[in-house]
């Protein structure tokens, strides 16, 4: 199993099967609207459009596990997302990350990373290399644009 044997549905209600990037490396973030970590928004499209022409996806999975800090419906969020930070990376409709109920993505991470590695709070990022295999996990308070992040990018794009 990888990382692209999984599917989501968009923001906009299309399928998104994860297949459809096999071949790129994929940064994949839980996310959410009213968090103190929203602002994490602006540096996910910074690397969004650093990377993207060199074959990055970043992949935006809002949720409301946390704090229920995504309460909105899909337009909401996409309204929301576009209107204050210009996202323009793909994003998902609204899923669960944790528990037994989480989407099949996070429980595979979950099963490959343990535990500990599922996410613990919004803005948790997991990158998926070109394979298909888990190439780093970070939490909230890592920023997209930590050299930690750009450093595995970097090095899931070299490959």
């Amino acid at each position: 199993m990888s990382g692209f044997d999984f599917e989501f549905t968009s923001i906009e209600g299309e399928k998104l099967p994860l297949a459809q990037w096999r071949g790129h490396p994929v940064l994949v973030v839980n996310t959410a609207s009213f968090c103190g970590y929203t602002p994490q928004y602006q540096d996910l499209e910074a690397v969004w459009q650093s990377y993207r022409a060199r074959g990055l996806v970043v992949l935006g999975v809002p949720s409301n596990d946390f704090g229920a800090q995504e309460p909105g419906s899909a337009a909401e969020i996409k309204q929301f997302c576009e209107g204050n930070y210009a996202v323009d990376f793909p994003l998902t409709e609204k899923q669960t990350v944790v528990g037994k109920d989480a989407h099949p993505l996070f429980r595979w991470i979950a099963a490959e990373l343990g535990e500990a590695a599922a996410p613990r709070w919004n803005f948790h990022k997991y990158l998926i290399a070109a394979d298909g295999s888990l190439a780093g996990a970070w939490p909230s308070k890592v920023r997209p644009t930590d050299a930690a992040i750009t450093g595995a990018i970097e090095t899931a794009l070299a490959k």
